[in-house]
């Protein structure tokens, strides 16, 4: 709700009033505080209103619109003692800073209608500070104790005690069941919850998404040391006994815990982000701690995995421009005509244009040879190029490596070579040797005779730079009358066997 939430904004709340609340940032205090059916006002140091919830203004029968910066006596003026005994708390607690109980005082209620209820009260006061740490407000919290002390009175009238006896059953039901179906959010939230009383942080209550995260361990009853005794050496309880010692709310960011959420498994690394709020009582005694938080282990992982990609990523791209330079270089200086010089240089460059996009749509992952092979050799048809071999996955460096070998390759046999005549043919296929490294052929059928130049031109010094160079593996290349024949031997390190077949 906005605008009673604006009204707390400036005010300095202390931890024995907010811890519980800050610890239910998950659940919108604001709305909470709106829900609240216990009546909860807030007075400058004037006296005057600068905060009310519903049930308070149901309590009053005002609203807050009437009861702002109004003075709590001229609004509700009362001379008698109950209202001189008010009057001195809330001075009381203003001067000292300390909270102050009324724990039974009369006070009548000018209902809506006009009429005067003779209501009976136990009130709560609590002193706020502001930044420079001086009280500045007072919190009032009241709880309606009239049908006790009716019942009180009419215990010596035999008829009147059932009839009072009734309506506090009735008004006991209704309470505990605003508690259930409060604890039934907390139950089902998807933040993690837990609670835990005493100096030796006991297991009181568990959130199902906290239990799920500990892998479904019954706790309550137990202390966390002997619930989660996997966290006792990863300085956990000692943060907890400092919460519970000092009430300093302890707060983390991705923090890395070994939980043990399998039964008989080792721990597992996990990220969180919780907190530990002291939980106080009625006088500001801590009674206990409470648990809150989220599981980002799969954020956190995801983080990781999207550094490693990037760093792979940056050292793929230097060395592919390393590669381009060196291309740039050894094509120019090779060459008299520098249109064909400028267009086999394009083409080189494209074929390593779309080994990255292969890679980069699998995440840079590594790639299957086959879809290489597939990739190069597209632009030819069925009838002149047959491929074949078992389903092997080749590292990214490999696939950068052989996208520019098979271009160089196909690109030789459109030029001067079996693809380069309507009745020549080539056939590649790939294995794994004896010794496990992969091999690649490459057989070209019913070509032009290859010509002296092709033996020392930049192509295959090329061809042997990265096989050799890039890749640590052997090319031996046969330049037979009937077209070329080229073996390819790469190491094992450098692809991983599938059982499925590339056809």
């Amino acid at each position: 709700m906005p605008l009673r939430s604006t009204r707390l904004i400036g005010m300095t709340i202390p931890a024995r009033i907010l811890g519980d609340f800050r610890s239910m940032a998950e659940l919108d205090f604001a709305r909470i505080f709106e829900a609240l059916p216990s009546p909860f006002m807030i007075l400058d140091q004037n006296l005057r209103y600068v905060a009310a919830n519903p049930a308070y203004e149901a309590v009053v029968g005002t609203p807050f619109s009437r009861l702002k910066d109004q003075k709590l006596f001229d609004l509700f003026p009362n001379e008698d003692e109950a209202g001189v005994r008010l009057r001195q708390s809330l001075e009381r607690v203003l001067a000292t800073g300390e909270p102050d109980t009324l724990a039974y005082i009369n006070y009548p209620i000018t209902e809506a209608d006009g009429t005067v209820t003779n209501r009976y009260w136990t009130a709560v006061h609590v002193p706020l500070t502001g930044p420079d740490g001086t009280v500045q407000h007072v919190m009032q919290n009241t709880v309606d104790v009239t049908e006790l002390v009716r019942m009180r009175e009419a215990a010596t009238l035999p008829y009147g005690s059932i009839s009072a006896a009734t309506r506090l059953i009735e008004r006991t039901r209704e309470t505990e069941a605003s508690s259930a179906e409060f604890r039934r959010l907390f139950q089902q939230a998807p933040a993690f919850f837990a609670v835990l009383s005493g100096p030796s942080h006991v297991f009181t209550f568990t959130s199902d998404s906290y239990s799920k995260l500990i892998g479904g361990r019954d706790v309550i009853g137990q202390t966390v040391a002997q619930a989660l005794p996997e966290v006792v050496e990863q300085g956990f309880i000692e943060i907890l006994d400092k919460v519970y010692a000092d009430g300093h709310v302890h707060a983390a960011e991705g923090a890395r815990v070994m939980l043990g959420n399998e039964p008989h498994r080792p721990a597992k690394e996990t990220f969180l982000d919780f907190s530990y709020n002291p939980i106080r009582d009625g006088a500001g005694n801590i009674t206990g701690v409470f648990v809150q938080g989220m599981d980002r282990t799969e954020a956190v992982r995801a983080a990781r995995r999207q550094r490693l990609l990037i760093d792979e990523l940056n050292h793929r791209v230097k060395n592919t421009l390393a590669t381009v330079q060196s291309i740039a270089s050894q094509t120019l200086r090779s060459t008299s005509d520098f249109a064909q010089a400028r267009r086999s240089l394009e083409a080189r460059i494209m074929a390593l244009s779309k080994a990255h996009t292969m890679l980069s749509d699998r995440h840079w992952h590594d790639a299957e040879l086959g879809h290489l092979v597939c990739q190069e050799l597209s632009a030819f048809g069925d009838e002149q190029v047959d491929y074949g071999g078992p389903a092997l996955v080749v590292n990214a460096k490999t696939t950068v490596a052989l996208a520019l070998v098979l271009h160089e390759m196909a690109a030789n046999a459109a030029r001067h070579g079996a693809l380069s005549v309507p009745e020549g043919n080539l056939a590649v296929s790939w294995h794994r040797d004896g010794e496990g490294q992969l091999v690649l052929e490459w057989i070209e059928r019913n070509g032009p005779t290859p010509a002296e130049t092709e033996r020392q031109g930049f192509g295959s010094r090329l061809l042997r730079m990265v096989v050799t160079g890039e890749l640590g593996g052997g090319l031996d290349l046969n330049y037979d009358p009937n077209g070329l024949r080229a073996r390819l031997s790469i190491p094992a390190t450098a692809y991983a066997e599938q059982e499925a077949r590339f056809d």
